[in-house]
């Protein structure tokens, strides 16, 4: 028995965990004396030393999704590295019978960029249909969206599709808010279509804290999940301009190098009605965007 486990703890698998909210996700199982097992492709180190078992895995192959089913059932799956249908069709198969709750990682792009908040209800993977086609030419959006299906359509377990919008954070290692700090340090473009478009946020801690919250609780289906009010593209160089003193290089003549990765055509945010009935308390983004801007503004010094 692992260090930390007791006879009654749930026995949790992370099809990833190594990195960003996963990693904190982790962490907070690990102290809810969890039975952890990650499974990844064994190329990032951790540091959870003999609180977690490790399995080295391709998300991709079926006979090695079904070798974790030899390790027995699973209370909670935590699936972080789906992006296909293909992918979630294996882990159906892989886990049928086997798994009692499967925590889908899923994302705001399942919705359109239209302007309208969304609900849970405006993207419907109960009925969603798709052609799988090859599996290099899904989009990122368009896989998220044929994985829901896939889980919603022929699981036989219960599935929470945890709708993400992007995640940032000093941890974040796509460093999408890393981007605007180093530019607007530098005097360099920001390429912006359209700067009154509204954005939702959440960081790694409230991601991580909300999937371990997801994990005792009796939600299934589509799960919006964002921190509290949104910010225009606008208001957020504004943060800029008051950490760094000089206002951010706007254009619109977008190139690959200056493209800003929050960069979209019409406000793009969520409504966390769902999560929040339910008893999940999201923090606000006024409060801690612009502390985080200062925090890596500080590093980059």
């Amino acid at each position: 028995m692992m260090k930390g486990c007791s006879e009654m703890s749930r026995r949790v698998l992370i099809l990833g965990g190594t990195r960003f909210f996963g990693k904190k996700l982790v962490q907070y199982l690990i102290k809810n004396d969890d039975d952890v097992s990650i499974a990844t492709r064994g190329k990032t180190n951790d540091d959870f030393g003999d609180s977690i078992r490790r399995f080295i895995i391709d998300r991709k192959s079926e006979t090695d999704l079904m070798s974790l089913v030899n390790n027995g059932n699973w209370d909670i799956i935590y699936d972080n590295i789906c992006y296909t249908p293909y992918d979630a069709q294996i882990a159906v198969r892989a886990f049928a019978g086997k798994a009692r709750r499967y925590i889908f990682i899923s994302t705001l792009s399942t919705y359109s960029a239209d302007g309208a908040v969304k609900l849970e209800s405006d993207f419907d993977p109960y009925h969603y249909r798709f052609d799988f086609g090859d599996y290099e030419n899904f989009s990122y959006a368009d896989g998220k969206r044929a994985a829901e299906a896939v889980f919603y359509q022929q699981a036989n377990f219960p599935i929470t599709a945890v709708r993400f919008p992007i995640v940032l954070g000093t941890d974040d290692y796509t460093k999408r808010l890393h981007f605007h700090v180093e530019r607007v340090k530098n005097g360099q473009e920001i390429g912006v279509d359209n700067l009154d478009a509204k954005m939702c946020f959440i960081t790694s801690d409230e991601a991580a804290e909300l999937l371990f919250w997801i994990g005792n609780v009796a939600l299934d289906g589509p799960v919006n999940a964002c921190s509290t009010n949104q910010l225009k593209i606008a208001e957020i160089f504004d943060i800029f301009e008051d950490i760094f003193g000089k206002k951010p290089i706007v254009t619109k003549s977008i190139t690959d190098e200056n493209r800003s990765p929050f960069n979209v055509t019409d406000s793009w945010y969520m409504d966390t009605s769902k999560a929040r009935h339910a008893g999940f308390k999201f923090k606000n983004l006024h409060d801690w965007f612009p502390k985080l801007v200062a925090e890596l503004a500080k590093e980059g010094k």
